[in-house]
């Protein structure tokens, strides 16, 4: 093994000495789960519970052999990440954290699963949900103070997916290919500050690969990087079925293996240790990073005393929806809608009966209660005075013209018609990704039908991402409600009534359609590889440099209120600048006062961003009420990686500080001369000037790459391997009957819609390793390859890997 740094806590210490004195057996027995989400009790450790839940506590009921996303305690569902981060308030965010901890620690979890800090490299990822934002800077931010709640509750975090997780197609087995600048700065960037400033008691290795070798088998990735650049004294943890290699993964830095039971990693690590490929001392060192977590679970839980309280998590939930949903059009102030007698409102969409208000796939939970927006809206104007018609079959594409028919006769009987609309479960889910960004034709039908009979219109939308909106132009008002939680109805009615103000800001573009995304010629990629040939203009860093128009903007959202920007007085050293923000309006209201920096291409030897968010501050202010606010420069301001020295530099020149409300509306600027060095000029040509849309050629992202790329070519008969996805072998007989049993076997573990629906399309993107995330059945790496040699027609070597699992299912077998 590739020595790692001992961290120099002293209860490491005390754990390593504890492990150095156990048997081996035990050793290998800590370095692999009990089962699904629980890891072994041995070394005088108890056994700890792991559980999914960034948006609320999914602790699974039954049986723990396999995951049930249909069998967990009902919890506290919070909004996911896309609408705490569009909150753009840590303080908010480590509130939920904290509260989470303690719901945790009552439910008798000890590490939570999260949270999601993966760039929305595009917006058709099916996880975008659960991710922040496609800034890093404001994804550490959020990343910190989520990290922080939690574990300030004695329940540890699992900082995740470490690291370029960005996209849901063969996510098991495609290798992002990234530029290290791009690394560095952007899709590790979060990560380093969040190990850094929060510590995490854990961090989750990501599925994919990333520059030629799986996150969980990458020295470069687990070891250079995170425990010795960043210094992580904690446990790394797989992803649920992540390790393809046991000793790989474990010679490059990997911990704790997920889900598991040790009789069938022990043989894997026995053999390694037989060949010389790891060495005992290594692996009492991985199993004293499991000793530490657990000393660290019960150490925290002694001293935290603060019981958990359902009716405050709930108000919780509550407020977090409001700061998290953002108003993105508000022609002719038509909200917010004050209540009065006799006001007629015609509610129309399935989605205000049957919202969409959380994640599906392994964030889905039971909640402890829910707020549907047709029952909040009913209490709000008073039930005699709304009509409701759904609009559109809640699950599916298909117009209905009975039901629409239904749905424009109630509107045009209607003082106001608020529209419902929004992505179902089946068009956004973990596992796939979404294959176009309209919502259902439906749901399109509908406000194109209302239009014409009340083009005073309000339309909600509900959903974790990005959307296109055909008819934006031509509706007056637009609240994009994201998935609000429990209390997302309650929210969205306070909201539209005046009861609260907007003060959400999108934390991603929306651009106008998928192709002008400058990852779009590259998504999803394959067949092995996904080469990001955008490098570091990802989002607003290149609508903003190509001066693209983009509808909603980074950090964009309207308020009932206006906002003042005044006495701009930057610092000496220009390191900070504080300025006066007043409320101008007749309301209270929150402002979100952004702080970007912009290098023009003109003047700079690398890459450049149009502009990077640097600093932000929110404010609540009362009508009149002034406030003072400075904003403080990351360490890092106008730092560039360079590649030739592996560090930190900065390039001489010029910078234009720039202050606004969001990415486009900038209400101060200024310019500040940098010292630093002079840096040769290397950057290709198709990068220096990028046009829109952006479609680099792959001569220019070697280039820019500065090696060779690694391997694209298509699976071939033959040469199949554990890590060959089902649907690259679908010619083969074999093949197709395994996927058969797949889904076959699929077909009483999943109860969500989103899930099930795409079960078959998921399924095949699953490399046949996969089998393993079953420990109760078929958890047994060489039967994976047993059947990989098998569709290779390489029968004496499929004869050598049964013998293997032969060997293993029978170990398996004697300790069940």
């Amino acid at each position: 093994m590739s020595s790692t740094p001992l961290p120099s806590s002293d209860d490491f210490a005390v754990c390593l000495s504890r492990a150095r004195a156990l048997p081996l057996n035990e050793v290998l027995a800590l370095l692999s789960g009990r089962d699904y989400w629980h890891t072994q009790a041995v070394g005088g450790a108890r056994s700890l519970c792991l559980t999914d839940g960034p948006h609320g506590i999914r602790r699974q009921l039954g049986e723990h052999t396999v995951s049930d996303l249909s069998n967990s305690a009902p919890a506290t569902c919070y909004p996911t990440a896309s609408a705490l981060a569009a909150s753009w308030n840590p303080a908010l965010i480590r509130e939920v954290g904290e509260m989470l901890g303690r719901e945790g620690r009552s439910h008798g979890v000890d590490v939570l699963l999260g949270p999601g800090i993966n760039l929305k490299r595009s917006p058709l990822c099916g996880r975008n949900f659960e991710y922040f934002s496609e800034d890093p800077f404001l994804s550490a931010e959020l990343g910190m103070a989520w990290v922080s709640g939690v574990q300030s509750q004695g329940v540890g975090a699992s900082l995740k997916h470490f690291a370029a997780n960005n996209q849901e197609y063969r996510r098991m087995s495609i290798d992002a290919v990234v530029d290290e600048r791009a690394l560095r700065e952007l899709y590790l960037s979060s990560f380093e500050w969040v190990v850094k400033q929060a510590q995490p008691w854990t961090v989750m290795a990501a599925y994919n690969g990333l520059n030629g070798r799986f996150c969980c088998e990458s020295p470069w990735l687990l070891t250079q990087v995170l425990r010795q650049d960043w210094e992580y004294d904690g446990l790394v943890v797989s992803d649920w079925g992540a390790v393809s290699d046991r000793a790989a993964a474990f010679w490059s830095g990997l911990d704790l293996e997920m889900p598991g039971i040790e009789a069938l990693t022990a043989p894997a690590l026995r053999e390694a240790l037989a060949d010389g490929r790891v060495s005992e001392d290594d692996l009492r060192r991985a199993a004293a990073r499991v000793l530490q977590l657990a000393a660290r679970v019960d150490q925290a839980q002694a001293d935290s005393a603060e019981a958990f309280d359902e009716d405050a998590a709930h108000e919780l939930a509550f407020r977090a929806a409001v700061q998290g949903s953002v108003l993105l059009k508000n022609d002719a102030d038509l909200l917010p809608l004050l209540p009065r007698e006799g006001l007629k409102v015609a509610v129309i969409g399935a989605f205000a009966e049957q919202p969409r208000y959380q994640g599906a796939g392994s964030s889905q939970l039971v909640p402890l209660r829910l707020d549907t927006p047709l029952e909040a809206l009913r209490q709000t104007y008073g039930p005699d005075q709304v009509s409701y018609a759904p609009g559109y079959v809640r699950h599916g594409d298909q117009t209905d013209p009975a039901l629409l028919s239904a749905a424009v006769e109630i509107a045009a009987q209607a003082d106001a018609v608020i529209a419902f609309v929004g992505l179902p479960e089946e068009f956004e889910v973990e596992g796939i990704d979404r294959r176009h960004l309209g919502l259902p034709a439906s749901h399109h039908a509908l406000i194109d039908e209302l239009l014409i009979t009340h083009p005073h219109l309000t339309v909600v939308v509900q959903g974790g991402a990005p959307v296109e909106l055909p008819w934006a132009e031509r509706v007056p008002a637009i609240l994009n409600a994201y998935l609000g939680g429990q209390a997302g109805g309650k929210a969205v009615a306070a909201l539209i009534s005046g009861a609260q103000t907007p003060g959400g800001k999108l934390a991603e573009s929306w651009a106008a359609q998928l192709e002008h995304w400058p990852s779009s010629a590259q998504f999803p990629g394959g067949p092995r590889t996904v080469e990001y040939r955008e490098s570091l203009l990802v989002g607003y860093r290149y609508f903003d440099r190509v001066e693209a128009a983009v509808p909603f903007p980074f950090g964009h959202g309207l308020s009932y209120t206006t906002f003042g920007y005044s006495e701009v007085q930057p610092a000496e050293d220009g390191r900070s600048v504080t300025l006066t923000v007043t409320n101008t309006g007749r309301r209270a209201g929150a402002e979100v006062v952004q702080l970007y920096l912009r290098r023009s291409q003109d003047t700079s030897a690398v890459l450049r961003a149009g502009q990077e968010l640097a600093a932000f501050a929110r404010l609540q202010l009362e009508p009149g009420q002034s406030r003072q606010v400075t904003l403080h420069l990351p360490p890092r301001a106008f730092q560039h990686y360079d590649l030739l020295w592996g560090q930190w530099r900065t390039e001489a020149g010029p910078w234009q500080v720039r202050i606004g409300a969001s990415s486009r509306d900038i209400r101060a600027e200024y310019g500040l001369e940098v010292a630093g060095e002079k840096v040769p000029a290397t950057l290709p040509a198709e990068y220096r000037d990028p046009g829109f849309p952006l479609r680099v050629g792959q001569a220019a992202f070697t280039e820019l790459y500065g090696r060779p790329l690694p391997d694209n070519q298509d699976y071939r008969p033959g040469n199949y391997t554990a890590n060959t996805p089902l649907d690259a072998m679908q010619t083969n007989l074999l093949a197709q009957g395994l996927f058969a049993g797949a889904i076959w076997h699929q077909r009483d573990l999943v109860d969500d819609i989103g899930a099930s629906m795409n079960a078959p399309h998921n399924l095949r993107q699953l490399p046949l390793r996969a089998m393993t995330m079953n420990p109760g059945l078929t958890a047994n790496p060489p039967l994976a390859r047993l059947m990989a040699e098998l569709i290779n027609g390489d029968f004496p070597a499929a004869a050598h890997e049964l013998g293997r699992a032969i060997r293993r299912s029978w170990r398996k077998r004697g300790q069940s």
